[in-house]
This record gives C-alpha cells, sequence and structure tokens, in this order.
C-alpha cells in the first residue's frame, strides 16, 4: 500500500529543500527499491512545471558498482564529458538512497574509489559550494534497517519521525547554540581518552533544518585549518565509509593534521584514506548532533551524525561556502558520543554542553 508519507518526504525535499522553479530541470538520482518515493518526487516536480532527469543506478547513485569494479583505473580517473555536462547544467539535485546492500562498495579499492571521486570533483564544485540547490534522503529498505538492527516496519517509523519534524522550531532552537560558537573563537572538546582544540575564529556556522540533507537536526563549520590540536577517541560507534565498517578510531593531530592514526580494526582502511590526498589528513568540518528524533546509533551516519548529544568530525573536503578551504577527494564524517559522564564541549574556555545537555 502506498505510504502517505512518502508524499510528505516528497514535498519537504522538492519545495522546502530546493524550492523548485517552473521550467528547470531537476537531476533526480536513485535505485529501484526506493521507487515509491522517487515517483512522488517527479510527479511533484511535474506539477511545478519542471523537468524530472530521472536517474536510476544499478547499486550507488553516481555510477554502476559492477562498472566501478571493472573499467580500467585510467578510464575511471576521467569524467564522462555527459556526466560533467549535467552536473555543470542542471538547476537542482535531489538524491535518493535507497540500497539493497549497505557494503556493496565494500570490495572497491581506496585507489578505485579516490580515482572516480578524482575526476568529478571539479564538476561537483557547485554542490561543495552550495551554488547548486540539492538534497539527499534516504528511503527505508531491509538493508538499511538490517543495518540498524530494526525490522523494515520499525526503521521506517524512525526515518518519516526523524525527517518529518517542525523544521522551523527545530531551525530556532538550533540557531541559538549556533550564535553562542559564532561568538567564539576555540572550541574544545573533552571526554575519556579525548581533549582536543580547534579554532573557530572568523568562521560561521550553518544550521541544518530542512536544507541539504534529510533528516536535517545539526549545526556545522569549517576549523580553522591548521588549528586542530590534540587528541580524540572515536570508540562508542564503527565508523562506516564507502561499505567499510572502522572500529576504534583514535586520532591525534599537531598543527591541523593527523600525525597519529589507529584504530582497532581496518586500520590499514584508515591509513589508506587518510594518505588520499593531501587535504585527507586535516578537518573540513565540525558538526553538533541535535536532532531529537534520533537517540541511537544506527550504523548510518547520516542517521548517526545527527544524534542529538554528539559531535563529528569530518575528514577531508571542507565547505567554501562557510570559509573552508581544505580540498580533498574525501569528507569522512565521524561521530563521537558526548552523552556519557565527563565529557564537555568547552568555548572559549566556559562549558556550553555537559553529558551531552545543553548549558546554555
Amino acid at each position: 500500500m502506498p505510504d502517505t508519507r512518502d508524499r510528505q518526504l516528497a514535498e519537504l525535499l522538492v519545495d522546502t529543500c530546493v524550492g523548485v522553479q517552473p521550467g528547470w530541470q531537476v537531476l533526480v538520482m536513485g535505485a529501484m527499491p526506493g521507487r515509491p518515493l522517487l515517483e512522488e518526487i517527479v510527479k511533484l516536480i511535474a506539477e511545478r512545471d519542471a523537468y524530472a532527469l530521472v536517474r536510476v543506478a544499478l547499486g550507488g547513485n553516481f555510477a554502476p558498482r559492477t562498472w566501478l569494479r571493472t573499467v580500467s583505473l585510467e578510464r575511471l580517473a576521467v569524467p564522462a564529458p555527459i556526466e560533467v555536462h549535467v552536473l555543470e547544467s542542471c538547476d537542482a539535485l535531489i538524491v535518493v538512497e535507497s540500497p539493497e546492500n549497505t557494503r556493496d562498495a565494500a570490495d572497491i579499492s581506496a585507489e578505485r574509489m579516490a580515482a572516480f571521486q578524482g575526476a568529478y570533483r571539479p564538476a561537483m564544485e557547485r554542490i561543495f559550494r552550495h551554488e547548486l540547490p540539492w538534497v539527499g534522503c534516504q528511503y527505508p529498505t531491509p538493508a538499511l534497517a538490517q543495518e540498524a538492527g530494526l525490522s523494515t516496519e520499525e526503521f521506517a517509523e524512525f526515518l518519516y519521525t526523524a525527517c518529518l519534524q517542525d523544521w522551523d522550531a527545530e531551525r530556532a532552537r538550533m540557531q541559538r547554540y549556533a550564535d553562542r560558537f559564532d561568538a567564539a573563537d576555540e572550541v574544545r572538546i573533552v571526554a575519556d581518552g579525548t581533549d582536543i582544540r580547534l579554532s573557530i575564529a572568523g568562521r560561521s556556522m550553518k544550521v541544518d533544518a530542512g536544507g541539504a540533507n534529510i533528516p536535517g537536526g545539526e549545526f556545522f563549520g569549517c576549523p580553522i585549518e591548521d588549528s586542530a590540536e590534540g587528541v580524540i577517541a572515536f570508540t562508542e560507534f564503527p565508523a562506516v565509509y564507502a561499505g567499510r565498517e572502522v572500529n576504534g578510531i583514535r586520532l591525534r593531530f599537531e598543527g591541523g593534521v593527523v600525525v597519529d592514526a589507529s584504530a582497532e580494526t581496518n586500520e590499514a582502511y584508515l591509513v589508506e584514506m587518510l594518505d588520499s590526498d593531501a587535504g585527507a589528513r586535516r578537518l573540513g568540518e565540525l558538526g553538533i548532533g541535535c536532532n531529537p528524533g534520533i537517540t541511537r546509533y544506527m550504523r548510518n551516519t547520516l542517521f548517526d551524525e545527527k544524534i542529538d548529544g554528539t559531535v563529528h568530525l569530518a575528514l577531508g573536503n571542507g565547505m567554501p561556502d562557510i570559509g573552508g578551504t581544505n580540498e580533498s577527494r574525501i569528507h569522512w564524517d565521524i561521530v563521537k558520543d558526548l552523552r556519557m559522564p565527563g565529557t564537555r564541549i568547552e568555548l572559549d574556555g566556559e562549558a556550553v554542553q555537559q553529558d551531552g545537555a545543553w548549558l546554555l
């Protein structure tokens, strides 16, 4: 049976997040398991008198997994001209992730993935700079439900609850916290095995409440690229990237650069990603999770980075539209839980969050 919430989610994506206008060429990317939501999106784009350019992928949104595994490395490193033209010419982008297998990319080497991402980076610059209206979301597939340890029905209920919130009210709440960060020069994060300082002087935090990611529920900014000093232990949750899972990540920063890295599992993969390029060992983002509908780890970064009472640091590419200058092929969000006793966030020496609860 059709789920009426798909129409509500499509309206959020098409109208609130992207704001489709008559005559726009809207690139819609997804896979067949997400067809019910894709159909609602396409219908709404038609109702807005715009063009729906639909790309249904065979595993992965931007390239078929089989092609990524099989094509020569030399060809992989050169973007397809027609794809570059589409990315540089479309008026908006809507991506619906609906995987049949969340680990389908696990056997694609970091070298091949980096070559592909590097090839299309120039064409994606409009997205990184938020010059192109875009949004990404997920559809509740059995694979995503399995990762979260839930039934498909339970995961669907969770997904729609996290996504279909009063985003105007959430924006106002999070803006209060973001304003306090904007007035500060230094962020310090303290927890067991963690004591790290980042400068945000002159940078602004951006509130995500019905923006480029659905669900929203965070505010984020780009730390000064050479400012990170200290250690951080991501020991509460596994970190998942491109179908790989890495447990117990510990990083030490000096002058903004990761100078020592270890992990309890898949350490070689962690180091390989850090060595992807010159920017991969620097931070591109500091994010603060605030979504009240997300309270548990789901093995799903789109949701996990929004868990209320967490922070996440992203290794790699920064966001030029909010002052970030770091460039990298990767952008790996890694989540740290701050809801345990003895954890805190300080701004210029003043505690503003303690054990996951705001003091503001």
